[in-house]
């Protein structure tokens, strides 16, 4: 009898999940190292190790989070690693290194497959290079489309070389739903799109951007090839229509609550509450640009933008969150349960009960996650508890946006956020894969037992 050979690879005997892992890990580490080079700094010396591995964390899983200014404190050559972080980590590093194998002629093997199945949430390897191909297609053309329009605005207030480069940054960071923004360069200028509030072309730019890359790749193709199909599949459909109620109850919520605020949506006219309110309740999810100064919101509206960071975006994109189809899945099982039904129904279809568990474990395994951090950062860093839980929730949805803790962080405290950066950012669930790759089937059934609920 021959013994089977064990493949002695490290590297080859990973799941899907770990590589996925691995990959972002190793990318984390490498921004790390180039961005702790003295040329990556305006100061001339290298930063702090532990400052440029929180950068570079932020960057790769698309949060925005940050421990410095990246207009002031990066030079070009950082402010490049940046954005080059931002745009595979957006698109995800197992995309990009497959369309370079594609670009050489390389065969994509089956195991490769799997981890792009992975890596862009899909159901199967059926069709999976081709979506590849418009995944690639369609981020540069909207980010091209998006870099013209903002370099033509920006070139009203600044010189074309500028106004060329701040366009570029600023759509792929858009787009990917970053967050980094190079305003801090101007002087007298506030961080973020804060200048432009009521600015109706940087707003109709962004915000369009925004959603796109929030609703991801799946959908924007779903709907791109509507007019031949004349359908679209049950995931667009819920992906569309829950966007859709978060942004009208977003505005709504920001609106009424911001309202008579004088440091937020009272100064505007209407038109201007009306396009700061739709702005916030589109980024918020993750975003984390703003357009307005989210620490002087009242707590009610900063307790609604964690309740949204929280829900985050579609699967297959750059957001995070625990996802808006998860967050369906649960709104459905509440209102089958009041109604007596038995099944989850969207769209005339019967959700399967296995992914209303993987729903309910992934919600609650993140609802943990982001309390439990926020627990301890209430003990090792001196800061509102609200102020805590919104960065930890904002950390974990990769949403981008703070009260103003991320640079007051302690040296743990930076540790703690970037875990939650990188395990938000992978999904609980994959990571607990990564842990626990075998789930062998049990041999036999426990008898069924009851308990009183409620």
């Amino acid at each position: 009898m021959f013994k089977p050979v064990r493949n002695r690879n490290p590297i080859l005997r990973l799941n899907p999940p770990q590589v996925l892992a691995v990959g972002f890990l190793i990318m984390i580490l490498a921004g790390s190292g180039l961005l702790s080079l003295p040329i990556a700094s305006t100061a001339g010396h290298s930063m702090p190790y532990l400052d440029a591995l929180f950068t570079a964390a932020s960057a790769t899983c698309v949060t925005g989070l940050s421990v410095l200014n990246p207009g002031v404190d990066l030079s070009v050559f950082g402010q490049v690693v940046v954005l080059a972080l931002v745009q595979v980590g957006g698109l995800g590093f197992m995309t990009v290194a497959t369309l370079i194998a594609l670009a050489f002629r390389r065969r994509i093997t089956f195991r490769e497959r799997l981890i792009l199945q992975e890596t862009l949430n899909q159901h199967s390897t059926a069709g999976i290079i081709r979506l590849i191909r418009k995944v690639l297609l369609y981020a540069l053309v909207i980010e091209s489309v998006g870099a013209v329009l903002l370099s033509l605005r920006f070139s009203f207030e600044m010189p074309p070389g500028q106004a060329a480069y701040f366009g570029v940054f600023h759509s792929i960071s858009i787009f990917n739903n970053a967050g980094f923004d190079l305003f801090g360069a101007i002087e007298g200028r506030a961080g973020s799109l804060i200048h432009y509030v009521d600015d109706p072309l940087v707003n109709l730019i962004a915000m369009p951007m925004i959603l796109l890359g929030g609703i991801g790749f799946i959908v924007i193709a779903d709907l791109l090839s509507f007019h031949k199909a004349r359908r679209l599949s049950l995931h667009s459909k819920v992906v569309l229509s829950m966007t859709g109620i978060l942004i009208g109850v977003g505005t709504l919520v920001i609106l009424i609550f911001e309202f008579t605020n004088p440091a937020t949506l009272k100064p505007l006219d209407f038109s201007g509450k009306l396009f700061a309110s739709i702005f916030q309740a589109i980024s918020s999810r993750s975003a984390g640009l703003l357009t307005l100064d989210v620490a002087s919101m009242r707590q009610a509206t900063q307790f609604f933008i964690v309740l949204l960071m929280f829900i985050g975006a579609a699967p297959g994109s750059a957001g995070g969150g625990i996802k808006v189809t998860t967050f369906a899945i649960l709104v459905g099982a509440v209102l089958a349960m009041i109604r007596g039904k038995q099944d989850i129904v969207f769209f005339r279809y019967r959700i399967a009960p296995d992914r209303v568990y993987k729903a309910i474990t992934f919600s609650l395994l993140s609802f943990l996650m982001i309390v439990v951090a926020a627990v301890i950062l209430s003990v090792t860093e001196h800061y509102s508890f609200l102020g805590i839980l919104f960065e930890t929730t904002s950390a974990y949805a990769t949403a981008g946006m703070s009260m103003g803790l991320t640079a007051q962080l302690t040296p743990f405290g930076k540790l703690m956020v970037i875990a939650l950066m990188f395990i938000g950012r992978l999904g609980p669930v994959t990571l607990a894969f990564t842990l626990t790759p075998r789930m062998d089937s049990e041999p036999f059934r426990y008898p069924e037992g009851k308990i009183t609920i409620g």
